[in-house]
């Protein structure tokens, strides 16, 4: 399942423990080598048998509930399954390697349901997505796409709801992730997972992609800066605090900023007296550019670069991989708004400023 390939390898730190497979799989070769591997079957196996009878044992230290890949590699088989530390049973037919019956893992049990409800819906979603990207724009073909996501994230949050104490539900949960989930979503799923869940494997993994997610999410709260203006002064963001403020990144080598920019001038110069300021973030590489960009769009709020160009520090803090690209802060310093163009700006303005 190509879903599996998108979570990456975890770390284990927990306390060591022995998971034990004892499999019995029917047409199995003699002398066929059966290998283990954690969540990818390219790595290196955690354990290694050699059937005899159809029969093998594996026994590996897992260090937490983790996805397992059974491999067989010299036919080309494998079998993918959600492991605890526990002894777990394998049994049926070499021809239906994929299909195995695992027996003594609650949270394989789990994982089933993954591979049943949630699967077929990921995959007719990627489906319809390439459909769309192909072209086919027509509303039945978006609505088709539309109720497939509204249809995954109900089962998600049931998956949630029901079973708090799977260690399957933040692989649930992370998958989720890849439709562009809200992190504020994301956080409040996670919070509802028992405490051992949420600091098992892929409970981290989650809590690390929620951290991430949340940088420049409306909601959060706008991460704290400063950076010279042209005249080598230091700016802080803090400084304009009680200000509804649009943290502007562009620079004067990007046509799509300049363009955007008289837009940006007609919105300042329309509210700057209305508790409203633009505080410009250049990816510029030369003073020069930066300052003669400035005087030929008119920009005459306060600026600030490092002129690292894409290494700019609050770019990079903001995780700003393209320009033009802007932040609304409301007075407290929360993020509102983002990416705000042309009579966006102003219909925002208009709208919170009165």
């Amino acid at each position: 399942m190509r879903l599996l390939t998108l979570i990456l390898v975890l770390a284990p730190l927990w306390s060591a423990a022995q998971l034990t497979i004892n499999g019995n799989i029917k047409g199995l070769p003699e002398g066929s080598v059966l290998t283990l591997h954690a969540n990818d079957p390219a790595s290196a196996p955690v354990a290694t048998a050699t059937a005899t009878a159809g029969k093998f044992s594996l026994k590996a230290v897992n260090t937490e509930p983790n996805i397992y890949v059974l491999n067989y590699a010299t036919a080309g088989k494998r079998m993918v399954m959600f492991l605890e530390n526990t002894s777990v049973s394998i049994e049926g037919s070499v021809d239906a390697f994929d299909k195995l019956v695992v027996k003594g893992s609650a949270a394989n049990q789990d994982f089933q349901i993954f591979s049943t409800e949630f699967s077929p819906l990921y995959q007719k979603l990627s489906a319809v997505a390439q459909e769309i990207n192909n072209g086919k724009q027509d509303a039945a073909t978006r609505a088709v796409y539309e109720n497939t996501m509204n249809t995954i994230q109900q089962k998600t949050d049931q998956f949630v709801q029901t079973k708090p104490g799977s260690y399957v539900a933040p692989f649930v949960i992370l998958v989720a992730t890849q439709l562009n989930t809200e992190p504020m979503i994301t956080e409040a799923r996670f919070n509802k997972l028992n405490p051992a869940v949420q600091q098992s494997g892929f409970g981290r993994l989650l809590q690390s992609n929620i951290a991430e997610s949340k940088i420049g999410s409306i909601g959060s709260d706008a991460i704290a800066f400063t950076q010279n203006d042209p005249n080598g002064a230091p700016v802080s963001l803090a400084s304009f605090k009680g200000k509804y403020v649009l943290i502007d990144f562009w620079a004067s080598w990007c046509k799509p900023c300049r363009m955007e920019n008289p837009a940006v001038v007609k919105a300042y110069n329309q509210y700057k007296d209305k508790n409203f300021t633009i505080l410009g973030v250049s990816l510029d590489r030369t003073k020069d550019a930066w300052l003669k960009a400035i005087e030929e769009d008119k920009l005459t709020w306060t600026q600030v670069s490092d002129l690292k160009f894409w290494n700019n520090e609050v770019a990079k803090l903001y995780k700003v991989e393209s320009i033009p690209q802007n932040f609304l802060l409301d007075p407290q310093g929360k993020i509102i708004a983002k990416n705000l163009r042309g009579e966006e700006l102003l219909a925002k303005l208009k709208q919170l400023i009165k």
